[in-house]
């Protein structure tokens, strides 16, 4: 006799009464979603562990500073120390240098004395020595005062000229900085000499025939005497002969350029009477008085040392 399938009770099958609303049940039972839920969870752990960071960083920021106040404690005490100390070493010093100054500056007034006991012996030496021409010598050797008619030579620079080299001036003997030059000023005198000047000074400084033009840097230097710019020259003899002859000469043809090429400033004025100082120095080498006689044949008689 067949079997009859088994009968299932009607109770455990019965469908839920909220199975039509599964989805409305899953959203009200998992609201939040796992990956914000996670999320949150992480932020409040690093909440808790960055709450620690920061207060390990205050107190290390606490730490940093006392050790700051210490150290700057320190060097302000020891500071305030060693201050006497440096005080006095810094009065040691300012004395040593007022008293080497004091004592440099008696050595140059006595130079200076000496320079001038020995201008005026050479002098004197000229005018007793010279003889009939002891005059002419003594203007000669700028021993005396000198004044008459002549010409000032104002000579400057170009306006803004600066330092610094090279340029065709470098290399053909001038330069092209737009400053007076000591060459330039040689040339200059030459030419005033060669033009028929009888004496000649710059920037009050007298011109002998020993007297040196040199350049120290950018400076110029006469007889070892350094002069500042605008340089004046001043010549004393026939005024209008002097300068026409000047200005037609190679050398003033050479200053005719420097101040048409190079803006270098140049005033040429005759002067009814200029006047020349003497000479702070006069340099005797080689020349000594001769006391001997000398007859027609050119032997010399004297005992004196030629």
């Amino acid at each position: 006799m067949p079997q009859q399938p088994p009968v299932r009770s009607t109770a455990s099958w019965r469908p839920r009464p909220d199975a039509s609303m599964s989805l409305l049940t899953n959203v009200m039972e998992h609201s939040l979603d796992d990956g914000y839920a996670e999320a949150t969870a992480r932020r409040q752990a690093a909440g808790k562990h960055g709450l620690s960071r920061t207060v390990s960083a205050k107190l290390w920021l606490a730490a940093g500073l006392v050790l700051t106040t210490i150290v700057v404690t320190i060097g302000a005490a020891e500071t305030r120390i060693a201050a006497p100390t440096v005080a006095k070493e810094r009065g040691e010093l300012i004395d040593r240098i007022e008293s080497e100054t004091s004592s440099a500056d008696a050595l140059e007034d006595d130079v200076d004395a000496l320079r001038d006991d020995v201008g005026n012996r050479q002098r004197e030496a000229l005018k007793e020595h010279g003889g009939d021409k002891g005059e002419l010598v003594a203007l000669l050797a700028g021993a005396t005062e000198v004044r008459g008619p002549g010409v000032e030579l104002v000579i400057d620079d170009a306006e803004g000229a600066g330092g610094g080299g090279g340029g065709p001036r470098e290399s053909n003997g001038f330069s092209n900085t737009g400053r007076v030059r000591d060459r330039d000023m040689q040339r200059v005198i030459n030419g005033l000499w060669q033009s028929g000047a009888e004496a000649m000074a710059i920037n009050g400084q007298r011109l002998t025939a020993l007297s040196a033009i040199r350049a120290a840097g950018d400076a110029i230097l006469v007889d070892n005497r350094p002069l500042v710019p605008p340089y004046t020259v001043l010549a004393v003899g026939d005024g209008k002969r002097l300068r026409t002859a000047f200005e037609d000469s190679a050398d003033g043809q050479y200053l005719r350029v420097l101040h048409d090429n190079y803006d270098i400033r140049v005033r040429t004025s005759v002067q009814d009477e200029v006047r020349l100082p003497v000479a702070p120095t006069l340099i005797v080498r080689n020349a000594k008085p001769h006391t001997g006689a000398v007859d027609t044949t050119g032997t010399d008689t004297g005992k004196g040392t030629p």
